[in-house]
């Protein structure tokens, strides 16, 4: 007996497993989707690495960047280029491509052979066989598995600007805790002279405990600050270093001694709500989600009673007898499992779907109030601090050195004012770290989901 499928699935076989056939290209193009679409939106392109070559270049262009201060688009380059993290997420999209590649390609047929012999005769059968229904099918499903295929392109997408966010903010957060460390330093070295100044007056007898004991105060407050300053920019410059992906010799990369300047103009808010939703790209994988359960649901409904059916031409063939020929159908009976338990799952999964995108439209809109909100007050903070206090502060030093001089003050007084200093300047280092880290993450709110990991 000989089985095998007859008609226009027979004829299209060879044409779906030759569009099967190559993945490679598949995920070639969703990768260059993705990097024009990343380099659009933020300007940094990422890099696949896949063979020695391609090491090699990224080699290059990471001596490169790390050649000369590491600036923040540099900072993102070198992450896009060298985290492995995200690498290892690029690989999706490769195992993505093979199964989008299987889905088109039907079950394997069978073959069969069996030789029986009955009182000198000799039967055989050979059987060719192939599931029909998945032949049937098979245009559904693949398109099933196109539409799972886009929302892994979407979830990479995402990672590549979560790691880009995360890389940004953590450059302004390493530059602003060496500046810091920096200004903490020179003041320590203040202290310090100061307290060797107190130290000899008190042993000349023109101080009393009281004050010597203040001035040595400071300086063994400012030795501990210094301390926790260097601890903060080492923590802040590894966080950095993690993000890129670096270690070993590269290590020893620099940074620019100073945060930028702060924009003339803060930008303006726009409908930021309504860039949130066109263009997160959690909503859009939460869209293509729903697409992909809906289509699955009504492919679960069509076929929840038809589970096997096989279809094939048969011949029989018998020692001393011309051959029979026919054909043979078979098909599972729903006696015992009728579906419903399968079509149930699907529309409860379909809901759910629904529920998670309207979910994600209304945390976008949220972040994207709060972060403006964010971006607006910090902008606001660091402009005061630069334009009222720092220079309030600046006048009232140079008034204590002049009424010093003249003996009008004293050096207690003169002290005292430097100690207030050394606290305004470093809440104004912090707040203008904080615009710069409100500006990134205005930046991203319209692209990507906010959790991006502070």
């Amino acid at each position: 007996m000989q089985r095998m499928t007859a008609g226009p699935a027979l004829l299209a076989l060879p044409i779906l497993i030759l569009l099967g056939a190559c993945a490679g290209p598949v995920a070639d193009r969703a990768f260059q989707d993705i990097a024009t679409q990343t380099e659009q939106q933020i300007g940094q392109r990422p890099v696949w690495i896949r063979d020695e070559k391609d090491e090699q270049a990224a080699r290059q262009t990471l001596d490169r960047l790390l050649a000369k201060p590491v600036s923040a688009d540099d900072a993102v380059q070198i992450a896009l280029l060298n985290n492995r993290r995200l690498q290892g997420r690029l690989a999706e999209l490769g195992i993505g491509a093979a199964d989008l590649t299987a889905s088109w390609r039907p079950a394997n047929p069978g073959i069969g052979f069996s030789r029986l012999q009955r009182s000198g005769e000799v039967e055989i059968e050979r059987s060719f066989s192939i599931d029909a229904l998945s032949l049937i099918a098979l245009p559904l499903r693949a398109g099933i598995e196109a539409r799972q295929f886009e929302r892994t392109k979407l979830q990479t997408a995402g990672e590549i600007l979560t790691l880009a966010a995360q890389t940004k903010r953590a450059w302004y957060e390493a530059v602003a805790a060496e500046q810091t460390a920096r200004y903490i330093e020179s003041t320590r070295e203040t202290a310090s002279v100061q307290a060797e100044l107190a130290r000899r007056m008190y042993q000349a007898g023109n101080w009393g405990m009281l004050d010597y004991a203040r001035e040595q105060l400071f300086y063994a407050d400012a030795t501990a600050r210094l301390a926790r300053s260097r601890m903060a920019a080492a923590a802040a410059r590894e966080k950095l270093a993690r993000l890129m992906g670096l270690w070993g010799d590269d290590l020893g990369f620099t940074l620019p001694g100073r945060l930028p300047v702060l924009p003339a103009k803060p930008r303006e808010a726009g409908n930021i709500e309504a860039a949130a939703i066109a263009g997160r790209l959690d909503i859009k994988q939460a869209q293509a989600e729903l697409d992909a359960v809906r289509k699955a649901y009504g492919l679960t409904n069509a076929l929840r009673f038809v589970n096997v059916l096989e279809t094939g031409f048969v011949r029989k063939s018998e020692e001393g007898r011309s051959d029979q020929v026919g054909y043979e159908i078979r098909l599972e009976i729903p006696i015992f499992d009728f579906g419903d338990a399968k079509a149930t799952r699907a529309e409860q999964t379909w809901r759910q779907a629904v529920n998670r995108l309207t979910d994600s439209a209304v945390d976008a809109r949220s972040a994207a109030r709060e972060t403006w909100l964010g971006y607006r007050t910090a902008y606001d903070l660091a402009r005061h601090y630069q334009t009222e206090i720092l220079p309030l502060r600046q006048k009232i030093g140079e008034e204590m050195v002049l009424r010093y001089n003249g003996m009008l003050v004293s050096v207690f007084d003169l002290l005292a004012d430097a100690r207030e200093q050394i606290a305004d300047v470093t809440a104004a280092l912090e707040a203008q770290r904080d615009f710069w880290i409100a500006d990134t993450d205005l930046t991203f709110v319209t692209l990507a989901a906010t959790n991006t990991g502070r």
